[in-house]
């Protein structure tokens, strides 16, 4: 039987050999420790990394209204229009959106909104958003003009978006027959016509799979609610305009 003694020196290299690997091992531990420590440390400072990555850099996301009275906020401040106030909820969800472009003007139509939309942009918008159509009733506009009208400008809407119907959302007409500038009108005529106009954006909308969103129902609570209506008595409130903004965001979170 052979002592260590007789090993000779190949036992020497051979313990020295194994000694050399052990420590390459524990140096490559290290190194391995230290990447999951970093990690960890990269987690708790940011508990979703990969969002954080596809999140957009500051004031990237760009958003164009368009409309009449309701989107550019007739009697209401410029932070009460909803266009404004659905930035700042989005910019609470951590969405960096840059300010709201708007075309639109009181009193405008169908056919006023196509002779302002422009045929095209540098660089798509993120977001579009398109609420028309109350002054075709109001100016006894027919319906059959509304339907050819209000499908141009979703396609074009469409376009500007980066030919993204998602990227796009159709808001229904509010019905003013609730409000007090409609009082000694046929309140019930306006809202049936108000409705028949609405049936046929939510069909083009639908046809074109772009996102609508209801706020005629929103609207004729303001009936019971005076809060809802603006101070010249036919428009809606700020209020009224925010309720619509947290309708629109529950769609534009998926937008991606």
């Amino acid at each position: 039987m052979e002592g260590p003694a007789s090993a000779g020196p190949s036992y020497f290299v051979s313990i020295t050999s194994m000694f050399r690997v052990k420590k390459i091992a524990l140096i490559i531990s290290l190194f391995f420790f230290a990447g999951i420590v970093q990690q960890v440390a990269c987690m708790k400072h940011n508990s979703n990394p990969v969002m954080a990555m596809d999140l957009p850099g500051k004031d990237t996301l760009t958003y164009l209204a368009l409309g009449d009275s309701y989107t550019i906020g007739q009697s209401v401040r410029q932070e009460e229009r909803y266009p404004n106030q659905l930035v700042r909820r989005l910019r609470a969800d951590s969405l960096v959106y840059k300010d709201p472009d708007i075309i639109a003007v009181t009193g405008w139509t169908t056919t006023n909104l196509l002779a302002a939309m422009p045929a095209s942009v540098p660089v798509p918008y993120h977001l579009v958003s398109l609420l028309i159509g109350v002054n075709n009733q109001y100016q006894h506009h027919s319906q059959a003009d509304y339907r050819s009208e209000f499908t141009s400008l979703l396609q074009q809407a469409i376009l500007l978006a980066g030919n993204r119907p998602s990227h796009v959302i159709v808001l229904s007409i509010p019905d003013y027959s609730v409000t007090p500038f409609a009082k000694g009108s046929n309140t019930v005529l306006i809202a049936s016509q108000i409705d028949s106009f609405n049936s046929i954006n939510r069909e083009i909308a639908s046809a074109y799979q772009v996102p609508y969103v209801d706020i005629t129902g929103e609207s004729r609570k303001a009936a019971d609610d005076p809060t809802l209506i603006a101070v010249d008595s036919l428009h809606f409130s700020g209020r009224e305009y925010d309720i619509w903004a947290g309708m629109m965001e529950r769609y534009i979170r998926n937008i991606r």
